[in-house]
C-alpha cells in the first residue's frame, strides 16, 4: 500500500446544501436526495474527487430500511434497493472521473460505504451524546446496522466507514456484524466530546480497544469533532492501538450543532498545519467532516 495518507473528501450534505437543498430538519437529511436527485449527490462527489479526494464517502449515513420506508412510503425490498444506489452512484462518478483524467500518478479512488450511528435515525443530536445505548443491547444494535451493511457490501463498496460512533456498545456491535462479512474492510470513527472521551463519557482509548478485536479495520479514529482535539485524543490512545491498525481522522469545521436551529457559525479551524501533525501520528487516513468543503 502507498504509504502516503489517503485524502477523504469532506461534508456531503455541506455541499448539497450549498447547492441550494434544504437539509436542516430533515430526518433523511443528505439521504433523501439519494431519491429526490441522485445527479446532485454524482456532481458533489466529483468535485471532491477534482479537489484531490482519494475517497468518497456514500450518501448513506441518515440511510436505512426504516427510514426510507417511514419517510419515503418505500417497500422494504425499494429501501435496500435506495441504500445500495449510494454505492452505485459513488461508483459511476469514480469511473467517469478517471476515464477523463490525464494524470497517470492519480490514485484509484476509493468508495467508502457510510454507516452512520443509530442516533442518526433518531433524528435527536443522540449521536453526540450515545444516550440510546442505554435501553438497548449489543444484539439490539446488530440487528439494526446489518441491513444496511449489507446493502453497502452488496453493492461493491470498497470498504465500510462505520462513523460517528459515540459508545464503546455500538461499537462491540459494529465490530460483531462486520465478522459476519469476513472478506469486508472498514474504519470506525468516534465522535468525541473533549481531549480524552468520546461523546457517551467514556475514554477514546477504551474505543480504541475495542476496535483491537477487529483484524477486518483499517483504521480507527475520530470524526466530526473540532480539529484542535484530535492530535490529544490520539495522543492518549496511541499505546492501545496495533502496530498495524491506520488512524482516521476527518473532524468538523469547528463549529457547533445545535439539534433546534442549527449550526452556529463561528470561525473555522485551517486544517492545513493540523493535518501535518496528524500525519506524523501516523494518520494514513485524513480528510474532514461536516461543515468541510472542497477548496
Amino acid at each position: 500500500m502507498d504509504p502516503s495518507p489517503f485524502i477523504l473528501d469532506g461534508g456531503l450534505a455541506t455541499e448539497l446544501e450549498a447547492s441550494g437543498f434544504q437539509l436542516q430538519g430533515d430526518p433523511l437529511w443528505s439521504a433523501r436526495i439519494l431519491h429526490a436527485n441522485p445527479q446532485a449527490i454524482k456532481d458533489v462527489h466529483y468535485r471532491y474527487l477534482q479537489s484531490g479526494s482519494d475517497v468518497i464517502t456514500t450518501a448513506t449515513y441518515q440511510a436505512s430500511i426504516e427510514g426510507f420506508v417511514k419517510y419515503l412510503d418505500l417497500r422494504p425490498e425499494e429501501a435496500q434497493q435506495m441504500i445500495m444506489s449510494g454505492v452505485q452512484l459513488a461508483k459511476e462518478t469514480v469511473r467517469e472521473f478517471m476515464s477523463s483524467t490525464v494524470s497517470e500518478n492519480r490514485r484509484e479512488p476509493v468508495v467508502a460505504g457510510s454507516v452512520g450511528p443509530y442516533g442518526a435515525f433518531l433524528h435527536d443530536g443522540s449521536e453526540y451524546t450515545g444516550a440510546y445505548e442505554e435501553k438497548m443491547t449489543v444484539e439490539e444494535l446488530k440487528d439494526w446496522h446489518r441491513p444496511q451493511i449489507q446493502c453497502l457490501v452488496k453493492a461493491g463498496a470498497d470498504l465500510v466507514a462505520m462513523e460517528t460512533i459515540p459508545g464503546l456498545k455500538e461499537a462491540e456491535a459494529l465490530v460483531e456484524v462486520l465478522r459476519e462479512f469476513p472478506e469486508v474492510k472498514a474504519w470506525l470513527s468516534f465522535s468525541c466530546k473533549d481531549i480524552h472521551n468520546i461523546s457517551s463519557g467514556r475514554r477514546f482509548s477504551e474505543a480504541v480497544q475495542v476496535a483491537c478485536r477487529s483484524s477486518q479495520l483499517v483504521a480507527v479514529g475520530v470524526n466530526c469533532c473540532p480539529a484542535p482535539l484530535v492530535k490529544p485524543l490520539l495522543e492518549s490512545a496511541k499505546s492501545h492501538k496495533k502496530a498495524d491498525l491506520g488512524w482516521v481522522v476527518y473532524p468538523n469545521s469547528g463549529e457547533e450543532w445545535d439539534p433546534k436551529t442549527g449550526w452556529k457559525t463561528k470561525k473555522q479551524t485551517s486544517f492545513a498545519k493540523l493535518s501535518l501533525d496528524w500525519k506524523d501520528q501516523g494518520a494514513l487516513w485524513i480528510g474532514g467532516c461536516c461543515r468541510v468543503g472542497p477548496p
